[in-house]
């Protein structure tokens, strides 16, 4: 047998993992481990590109962050701390995110603990891309994660897997969002064993097994799987799947109960399915829903429209907010009399800067974003609006002064990216030819008055 150790960890071990994931790993790795094409019972394999373990997109991290190394234990946007939870799910190993594609649960269960004592982290999120993992580790992580927001709320965001253990993670937060096309659900355990005895005879190779103990050997991969052996591995199968359902139970509460949970049967949902089966709570944008998120930990109003359990439509997250005192904004005007024409609406005017007493956080970034001195120099525009607390008339007296960058858009044509995607273009893509609005357009947009 070739990969020994990477043989023990997948066969004749229970796994949270959806079959098809766990189908496809033997399809493709397991010649390389048995040294001869394998078949598949039980369990259909489907075709799924290859995977990298990319940056966040709740917090927008750069992917050469995380390929330089150059990471903390998780980031904090806005008094959130942001953990992201995937490809496959391991008990073991420091690795978090890199290009193995594996996340542990030792260096979550970490991370969960660091942000539990940070006193500037008001909320954590969840972000949970994956299609399980190892038993082992799953449960207790799980019961941390509950634990966690007992003191601190904890959404789960899905985009855009949570199967098997996956969705034993996120089902102990105390909301669960998730776009339109991701999936959730899975609840269920599988067990693979190889039997290596038709190879081995094929190659003119006996193996002799000499065990102490009537159950010893049991499911050894040299000879075919005995029907009691089956029996006990399923019996086993069925007490851990019992043991996921009541885990899910004690996250979801009457949103899913145990005995829902065991009757999906570990259908994998997707949509609003899952969300009226009871296993998420919410279909929306996974960013505009963390900013609803931040909002409420940081007691800003905001409305907001979602699709809640039982819904039969699917709606966005509304990203519109209450009215607020912007740079463009007037005091109220008293109401016209019945015989008084109605006052014209003013002209548009480039935004003054507003008095720093009573500059509002929103508008000074707006007043910022929306100077004429912003046009080339972007970059150090964004720099002053969300990393500084000078006021938007230091600001945009300093964006005077500064020279313009010949390019006319530097870093922030790199760092945009799709809803659930950040991809960052290549050096050689013309940014100027992209559709999608940039940061700095994005930012503008929503700090204005509607």
């Amino acid at each position: 047998m070739r990969h020994p150790q990477i043989a023990a960890r997948v066969f004749h071990t229970p796994l949270l993992a959806a079959p098809a994931k766990a189908a496809a790993f033997i399809m493709g790795l397991g010649p390389r481990i048995v040294g001869t094409e394998i078949e598949v019972q039980g369990a259909e394999a489907t075709p799924e590109a290859s995977r990298r373990a990319r940056a966040s997109l709740l917090d927008e991290r750069l992917e050469d962050e995380i390929g330089g190394g150059r990471r903390s234990a998780f980031r904090v946007r806005d008094g959130v701390a942001v953990i992201p939870a995937t490809g496959t799910l391991v008990h073991r190993g420091a690795w978090l995110g890199q290009s193995s594609g594996e996340t542990s649960y030792e260096g979550l269960s970490a991370q969960i603990e660091m942000a539990r004592r940070d006193g500037t982290v008001r909320g954590v999120a969840l972000e949970i891309d994956s299609f399980g993992g190892e038993v082992a580790g799953c449960f207790a992580l799980a019961d941390q994660v509950r634990q966690l927001r007992e003191e601190k709320p904890v959404w789960a965001f899905v985009s855009d897997h949570a199967y098997s253990a996956a969705y034993a993670l996120a089902s102990q937060a105390t909301r669960i969002v998730m776009p339109r096309t991701a999936g959730a659900g899975s609840i269920g355990v599988i067990c693979m064993h190889a039997d290596y005895s038709g190879a081995l005879e094929a190659m003119g190779v006996q193996v002799t097994v000499i065990s102490a103990g009537a159950h010893k050997a049991d499911g050894n991969p040299y000879a075919p799987l005995p029907e009691a052996v089956r029996d006990d591995l399923q019996a086993e199968m069925e007490q851990l799947r019992g043991l996921f359902a009541e885990t899910v139970a004690l996250g979801r509460g009457d949103r899913l109960t145990a005995e829902a949970a065991l009757a999906t049967e570990a259908r994998c949902l997707i949509g609003t399915d899952a969300v009226e089966a009871g296993l998420a709570d919410e279909i929306a944008n996974p960013r505009s829903a963390f900013e609803a998120f931040a909002d409420d930990i940081n007691g800003r109003a905001r409305a907001r429209q979602t699709t809640p359990r039982g819904a039969s439509t699917m709606s966005q997250t509304n990203t519109s907010t209450t009215p607020e005192t912007t740079a463009e904004s007037t005091p109220p005007a008293a109401a016209p009399s019945a015989t008084a024409p109605a006052a014209a609406p003013p002209a548009a005017t480039t935004p003054e800067p507003a008095s720093p007493a009573a500059e509002d956080p929103k508008a000074r970034i707006a007043a910022i974003l929306k100077s004429p001195e912003v046009e080339g120099r972007e970059d150090l525009a964004q720099s002053f609006a969300f990393d500084s607390d000078m006021t938007s008339a230091e600001a945009i007296k300093h964006l005077a002064a500064a020279p313009k960058s010949g390019s006319g858009g530097g870093l922030s044509s790199t760092i945009d990216a799709e809803a659930t995607e950040l991809e960052a273009p290549g050096p050689g893509d013309d940014a100027g030819a992209r559709a999608e609005p940039g940061i700095a357009e994005r930012a503008a947009k929503r700090f204005s008055a509607s």
